[in-house]
C-alpha cells in the first residue's frame, strides 16, 4: 500500500490530468490571462495577485467544487503496480459474477432483436425526425405497439444471481452454525454494525433537529425549521459544494433543495450543458435505438401507473432517450465494477474492430429504470437541468443498485447489511419470516434496488435522498429497510406465508422516513 504522502501526490496528479483539456481548465486560464491586463495586478506579486484574483470573482469556489466532485467518485487509490480491473472491484469472484451477468443481460437483448426482427439501431428517415421533433414535448399521447417487447430484466432475477454469490476461498460447510446463513446473501463483506452508524452519522441522534420530524421532543419545529432555511440560504450564497453536502444531512428545505442538490452534484446549468443536451436530443431524432422501445415500455409499466409520477411521463422520455445516447456516462466504468456492453455491426458479426459498444451510454435499461429519474422531475421543470441532475445521480450512485461489486453502496453490501441488522436486532422476526418461506430480503430487494423510488410518498423520498447525498452513501436505503420491518414487526410476526407477509409491507406511502431511521439506529438497545 502507499504511504499518505505518496496517496496525496498520486490523487493530485490524477485528478490534475483529468482537468486537463476540461470546459473548465480552458476557463480558469481565458479568465487567468483577461485579468493580466487589470491595473491591480502588478508584475512583482503576479501569482499571488492571479490568484486573489480568481478567489474574488468566484473561479476558485468552482474549482473546489470541481475537485470535491473528483474526490467523491473517484474509486479509493490502490497500489500503483496493480491492474485497472482491480481499481474497478479488488475481488476476482465478483468480476468474474458481473460479467457473467453482463453476458445474460447482453443475451437476452440480442434474442429479442432475432425473435422480432428489429435491428439494434438505424437512421430514422427524415419525415419520422420532423415528426419526432414536432411532438418532443407530448411524447406521451404516442401508442405505439409495445406488447412484443419485453424488460431485459427484472429486480427478481438480479437477485436470483446476488443469491448465488459465493466466495471460492471461503469453506462454507465450517459456518453452517453462524447466524450469516439465516439469510440469502452468502459472501462475507466488511459492513457497518449500528455502533459504528452512530459514530459516522451524528447527525441523526433523536436530540439533533432534523428536517422531516414533526414532534421533536428538544427543539421546536418551527423554530429549528426557519434557522435551518436561513443557514441553508448562507451555503447557497457561498456556493460550496462540500458545504451543502454537509447541510443535507439534516435534510433540505423544500425551496431549496433543487438548488442544494445540483450544488452538492456540482451539477451546472451552463450554455455548454444546455447545448450539450441539445445535442442529445438531436441524436434522439436521428437514430432510432432498440433501448428506446424498452425506455418507453418501462415508462409505461411503472411511472405511469403511480399516483405521483404520471403527469411526468413527457419529461422521462426526454431525459432517459437522451441519457441512453450519451458518451459521457461511459465515464463512470473507470470506477464501476461493470464493463459496457458491446454489439457488432449488422453484417459484421466478427472481429472486435467491428464491436461498438450499446448503447452509446453502455446502460442498458431493466424494468423500474424510469423510477430513478421520476422523484427528480418534482425538483426540476427544464429539461437540461433535470437532465444533468439525473445523470450526476446515476453516475454518482444509481449504478451501484444494478452491478455486482463489494463496494460498501453496492446492492451485495446493501443486502447483507439489510439482513444482518434484522437478524442482530430482530432475530424472531427474522426466524420467524424464514421459517414460513418469507426471506426478508425476498420482499425488502426491490425497495432498495430502486433506492425506495415509488414505494414512499415523494415529500419522503425526498427526505431519504437528502440523506444520501449528505452522507455520500446507498447505506441509509439499507437502514431504512430494516426499520421498516421494525416498524411492522408486530403484524409481521402474526403471518403464515410470504403471501401475507407481504400484505403486510405492501404500502409504504404512509410511512415517515426520519423516524423510522432515527429510532432504529439510535433508539434499538444494543
Amino acid at each position: 500500500m502507499m504511504d499518505e504522502g505518496t496517496e496525496l501526490s498520486f490523487t493530485i496528479a490524477q485528478i490534475v490530468q483529468r482537468f486537463k483539456g476540461t470546459h473548465l481548465h480552458s476557463q480558469l486560464e481565458r479568465q487567468a490571462k483577461e485579468c493580466l491586463h487589470r491595473p491591480d495586478i502588478k508584475l512583482e506579486s503576479l501569482k499571488d495577485d492571479v490568484r486573489k484574483f480568481l478567489k474574488v470573482s468566484g473561479w476558485e469556489r468552482k474549482l473546489q467544487n470541481a475537485v470535491c466532485r473528483e474526490l467523491h467518485i473517484r474509486p479509493p487509490p490502490g497500489h500503483p503496480a496493480a491492474p485497472p480491473e482491480h481499481t474497478k472491484e479488488p475481488l476476482a469472484y465478483m468480476r468474474k459474477a458481473q460479467a457473467s451477468w453482463e453476458k445474460r443481460i447482453l443475451k437476452s437483448l440480442n434474442s429479442m432483436c432475432a425473435e422480432l426482427g428489429v435491428p439494434l439501431a438505424h437512421k430514422r428517415p427524415l419525415p419520422e425526425q420532423r415528426e419526432l421533433s414536432n411532438k418532443w414535448n407530448e411524447m406521451g399521447t404516442d401508442e405505439p405497439d409495445l406488447s412484443k417487447f419485453r424488460p431485459v430484466y427484472a429486480p427478481k432475477d438480479f437477485l436470483e444471481v446476488l443469491i448465488s454469490l459465493r466466495n471460492p476461498n471461503l469453506d462454507y460447510s465450517e459456518e453452517v452454525s453462524s447466524q450469516s446463513h439465516w439469510g440469502l446473501i452468502q459472501v462475507p463483506l466488511h459492513i457497518r454494525d449500528i455502533p459504528k452508524m452512530r459514530e459516522t452519522c451524528p447527525e441523526l441522534t433523536l436530540t439533533t433537529g432534523q428536517l422531516g420530524i414533526d414532534d421533536h421532543p428538544h427543539i421546536p419545529s418551527d423554530l429549528f425549521e426557519s434557522e435551518h432555511v436561513r443557514l441553508g440560504k448562507r451555503v447557497l450564497s457561498e456556493q460550496d459544494s462540500a458545504a451543502a453536502q454537509q447541510y443535507s444531512r439534516q435534510g433540505c428545505p423544500t425551496g431549496q433543495r433543487a438548488e442544494l442538490w445540483a450544488l452538492i452534484l456540482n451539477s451546472t446549468n451552463e450554455p455548454e450543458d444546455i447545448m450539450h443536451y441539445e445535442q442529445l436530443k438531436a441524436g434522439v431524432l436521428q437514430h432510432d435505438l432498440l433501448v428506446d422501445n424498452l425506455i418507453y415500455k418501462d415508462v409505461k409499466l411503472t411511472a405511469n401507473n403511480d399516483d405521483y409520477y404520471f403527469v411526468f411521463e413527457d419529461f422521462l422520455y426526454q431525459v432517459l432517450l437522451c441519457f441512453s445516447r450519451d458518451t459521457t456516462v461511459l465515464e463512470h466504468f473507470n470506477y464501476n465494477s461493470a464493463t459496457p456492453p458491446k454489439s457488432y455491426i449488422q453484417g459484421k458479426e466478427e472481429g472486435d474492430e467491428y464491436a461498438v459498444i450499446y448503447p452509446p451510454n453502455g446502460v442498458i435499461p431493466f424494468h423500474g429504470f424510469s423510477m430513478y429519474v421520476a422523484p427528480l422531475c418534482f425538483l426540476y421543470n427544464e429539461p437540461s437541468r433535470l437532465y444533468g441532475v439525473f445523470r450526476e445521480m446515476y453516475m454518482r450512485y444509481f449504478f451501484r443498485l444494478h452491478s455486482i461489486s463489494s463496494h460498501p453502496s453496492g446492492i451485495v453490501s446493501l443486502c447483507l447489511q439489510f439482513e444482518r441488522l434484522l437478524q442482530n436486532h430482530l432475530p424472531q422476526l427474522f426466524y420467524h419470516l424464514r421459517e414460513i418461506g418469507a426471506q426478508p430480503l425476498s420482499i425488502a430487494f426491490k425497495w432498495m434496488v430502486r433506492a425506495f423510488s415509488g414505494y414512499l410518498s415523494t415529500d419522503q423520498l425526498l427526505l431519504l435522498w437528502d440523506r444520501i447525498l449528505g452522507y455520500d452513501s446507498l447505506e441509509i436505503v439499507a437502514v431504512l429497510a430494516a426499520a421498516v420491518f421494525a416498524f411492522r414487526a408486530e403484524n409481521l410476526m402474526e403471518v403464515t406465508s410470504l403471501a401475507s407477509a407481504e400484505a403486510v409491507l405492501a404500502d409504504l406511502s404512509t410511512l415517515k422516513v426520519m423516524p423510522l431511521i432515527q429510532i432504529f439506529v439510535f433508539a434499538t438497545v444494543i
